[in-house]
């Protein structure tokens, strides 16, 4: 990732054109001819468009600067430098809330898996696995999902950080999910700083504690340029209260839309980057923590770092438009609300593809009698994983149920002879019985 182009100033461009009184009125004329719907494009980008006939990119970019300043609503947050951050509602911005308010905050168009209480942990527990490995990966993790979600599901300690990562991750998401209906306080972003960063860390010390003045911490690249530069250690900690009021809404006169607010909660803890490391992995778990505590369940469901990983790059320059042009947290809001629109449709996609499959495994399966639903979704992924191995910790946790309820569903797998065990340690392993298929066509 390249640094983006910083804008030219407006103090510039204005001293360029003040002193010609007609095209003082010209370049007026244009900021009201701008269509008010379009792309909201940076410098970076504008520079590479074509400016309306008869104007430079330099007067185009000051004719936009100028229709925008006047929409703008601040917040409280502060560059280092104390200069707010502002943000405005541009297109597609209204239209997108709409669509996620539709789509995550209630019942409409509700996939019928995840409403059902009979299958919808099984996708919960999924969408955990599926964001606790896509956001340590943003991070550095290196391992596959196959050897990740075996981890997970067997219980089984990591092997290394990358896999401790990655658990950690897991366990914050189910903690946020219990965390939601709890004010936000430093208390609380330190805990799960804990649960994020615990055994991954050279200084254990640095766990749940903002950096100190020594621990300088930028952004950068392997070429050691720097993209963000955060607040000194020394003011984390009155900026820190400042975001609880924020996330928490005590100190905001005008009303900001809910997801809009969770979306610049996210930027708000990568800006400060109180932390000496986990940084990236706290802001995404406030996020989720502020989207179901304002009522969108069905982020329960959904993986944002999935999306965000398909292109890190454009999460990179989100940041970095906003901090180089006059703090337009515009750029990042636009950004984020993609990604979320992106990732709901994917749970819907994805929903709709594992429906259709079960649905066919479950008409060769219709015949077997006395099944219940979490058997018949293991026999189904046993059908398609002939070498998988399947614990009683394993399905407990698939199906978020209890120790005893999972023991007694293999065990009772094992007498029909679908399963076949073999006791390592302590351990008691279940795979697929041979022939399988088979075995459930002559199954009574």
């Amino acid at each position: 990732m390249k640094m983006p182009k910083k804008p030219p100033k407006q103090d510039v461009i204005w001293g360029e054109i003040r002193d010609n009184p007609e095209r003082f009125f010209q370049i007026y004329e244009l900021i009201k001819e701008l269509p008010t719907a379009g792309r909201y494009l940076h410098w970076d980008k504008l520079r590479y468009h074509q400016p309306p006939e008869g104007y430079s990119h330099e007067e185009w970019w000051y004719a936009l600067k100028r229709e925008r300043q006047f929409l703008f609503k601040a917040i409280p947050l502060c560059d280092k430098n104390g200069i707010l951050f502002k943000y405005l509602i541009a297109d597609p911005i209204p239209e997108m809330l709409h669509k996620i308010d539709q789509g995550a905050g209630g019942f409409i168009r509700m996939p019928e898996p995840i409403t059902n209480p009979d299958t919808k942990d099984q996708y919960y527990v999924s969408s955990l696995i599926q964001e606790a490995i896509t956001s340590s990966q943003l991070e550095g993790a290196a391992t596959t999902r196959e050897i990740a979600k075996e981890m997970i599901k067997t219980g089984r300690a990591p092997c290394d950080k990358s896999e401790q990562m990655i658990l950690n991750n897991f366990q914050t998401m189910r903690r946020i999910g219990r965390l939601k209906n709890e004010p936000l306080t430093r208390e609380l972003v330190f805990h799960i700083h804990q649960i994020i960063t615990e055994k991954t860390l050279r200084d254990k010390s640095a766990t749940g504690r903002f950096r100190k003045a020594n621990e300088r911490i930028v952004v950068g690249d392997m070429y050691n340029e720097v993209f963000h530069d955060p607040p000194p250690a020394q003011k984390l900690k009155n900026r820190m209260a400042a975001m609880c009021d924020f996330a928490n809404g005590k100190n905001t006169g005008d009303f900001i839309h809910p997801v809009i607010r969770s979306i610049i909660l996210h930027f708000w803890l990568a800006y400060d980057h109180p932390f000496v490391d986990g940084n990236g992995r706290v802001a995404r778990a406030l996020f989720y923590w502020s989207m179901l505590r304002h009522g969108y369940w069905l982020f329960e469901f959904i993986s944002i770092s999935q999306i965000i990983l398909k292109a890190p790059a454009k999460y990179g320059r989100a940041f970095l438009y906003t901090e180089t042009d006059d703090n337009d947290l515009t750029y990042f809001i636009l950004y984020h609300v993609d990604v979320i629109h992106r990732a709901i449709k994917e749970l819907h996609e994805y929903i709709k593809h594992k429906t259709e499959r079960l649905q066919a495994i479950e008409r060769e399966l219709r015949g077997v009698a006395g099944l219940n639903h979490r058997q018949r979704a293991l026999i189904s992924h046993a059908l398609r994983h002939s070498h998988q191995r399947y614990t009683f910790k394993s399905h407990q946790i698939s199906h978020n149920v209890v120790y005893q309820t999972a023991r007694t569903d293999l065990l009772d797998l094992q007498d029909r002879v679908l399963l076949e065990s073999n006791k390592i340690g302590k351990t008691w392993y279940f795979t697929p019985a041979k022939d399988l298929e088979k075995k459930l066509i002559t199954l009574d």
